[in-house]
């Protein structure tokens, strides 16, 4: 029997909606069967936690006396991009310290940047901003210099263009030479580990793969705090090679979502330094899938080891634009700590902290229960397989 988002809401709200997370409804599927379970279920959370580099926060300072309106800004010696508005500034979450040495001590520690200033903030802590400008007639100020916190800025919003990537890249190096630092960590040489990034069957586009719930205006755990999905995320391609169940062998779909910062917690956004290659932040989202029928049902409880994920090469295949993937891998052999590629056992980690994206489907699981959270219709579907435009990508007019 069908259900709208409305009818779960009501049950929400009279305290009787049945919530589990996308770990707990596998065993009652094997239990009961996808038609008892989608009769009996209502929500099913979902939740990952990892790095997301493109992440990043809007802050309106206000105005000071006499006015100002910046032209450039830093945060804790952080450049803050200025051309929004006259107080307003985005710090992306990648962005390096002004005095950062990069790579060029190889390899590089990027000890602070953009996510470490946004951690600050969330922790209640104060932080050293500075700006420049060249002055008009209705914002005479040059310069300025305050310390500034979450408590006296008018507003701050954490707008993430692309977050929660549906499968990825588990990486590997086959060079025979060295080491290689990449976002996805560092790679040692001939294949001996493979890092991943992903909460495989918690993760929430794995969960519902054809993006038939989620969509833009869908409510979210976002940062310890409350958000939204604004749009699907920057590189959206649904067009990728799926399996039979619909999920995607590889990089597909993300989401672009946003949240009022003075709600979220440093628990749920971290900085986080890719030793050789830069800042990012770890960010915990969640988000919850409502059982319209047994279809829905089926998709969220996908299992570890129905979701496959390309073995790629970084050390001359990624970095060229040719990643042909090596071998598909499943989630459950990838979290039991070894792959087998090519014949050569391998050494896995993850990323992704799947043990922080329980924590995050269970807290989004106890206030759904606990009627403090309602689900929201999505006006907008993401665009699916066959849907999406993407550009012909950059073309270097000169080599």
């Amino acid at each position: 029997m069908a259900k709208t988002i409305a009818q779960i809401n009501e049950r929400i709200a009279a305290g009787k909606a049945v919530v589990v997370t996308a770990e707990e409804i596998i065993g009652i599927v094997d239990e009961k069967g996808l038609g008892a379970a989608a009769a009996e279920v209502d929500v099913v959370t979902t939740g990952t936690f990892g790095p997301m580099c493109s992440s990043g926060a809007f802050i309106s300072t206000g105005h000071a006396s006499p006015r100002m309106k910046f032209s450039r800004a830093w945060l804790n010696n952080v450049p803050a991009y200025a051309g929004v508005a006259a107080v307003d500034l985005y710090i992306g979450a990648t962005e390096l310290c002004e005095e950062d040495p990069e790579n060029r001590v190889y390899p590089g520690l990027f000890k602070y940047g953009g996510a470490h200033v946004i951690e600050e903030l969330v922790s209640g802590r104060e932080v050293h901003f500075r700006a420049e400008a060249y002055g008009t007639d209705c914002y005479p100020r040059k310069e300025i210099e305050a310390m500034i916190s979450l408590e006296t800025v008018n507003d701050a919003s954490l707008v993430n263009p692309r977050n929660c990537y549906q499968n990825y890249n588990v990486a590997v190096n086959r060079d025979a030479a060295k080491v290689i630092y990449t976002y996805m960590g560092a790679l040692q040489p001939r294949m001996a580990n493979a890092n991943y990034c992903s909460a495989g069957q918690l993760s929430p586009l794995l969960c519902d793969p054809l993006y038939r719930t989620i969509g833009v205006g869908t409510r979210i755990f976002l940062g310890g705090g409350v958000g939204h999905v604004y749009s699907q995320g920057t590189q959206h391609a649904p067009d990728a090679e799926r399996t039979e169940g619909g999920v995607p062998k590889g990089g597909s779909g993300t989401l672009g979502v946003c949240g009022d910062l003075k709600g979220m917690s440093a628990e749920w956004l971290r900085g986080a330094s890719l030793v050789g290659y830069g800042v990012s932040m770890a960010v915990g989202v969640g988000v919850p899938i409502p059982i319209l029928d047994v279809e829905t049902l089926r998709h969220a409880a996908v299992r570890d080891e129905e979701i496959l994920a390309p073995v790629v090469d970084y050390s001359t295949d990624y970095p060229s634009g040719k990643p042909k993937p090596l071998a598909h891998v499943n989630y459950k052999d990838l979290k039991s700590g070894k792959i087998t590629v090519d014949g050569k056992e391998i050494v896995t980690a993850g990323l992704s902290s799947y043990y922080r994206a329980v924590e995050i489907a269970e807290t989004l699981k106890s206030w759904i229960a606990d009627g403090k959270f309602l689900l929201a219709q999505a006006v907008q579907p993401l665009p699916g397989p066959g849907e999406a435009k993407p550009g012909s990508g950059l073309v270097a007019t000169k080599s």
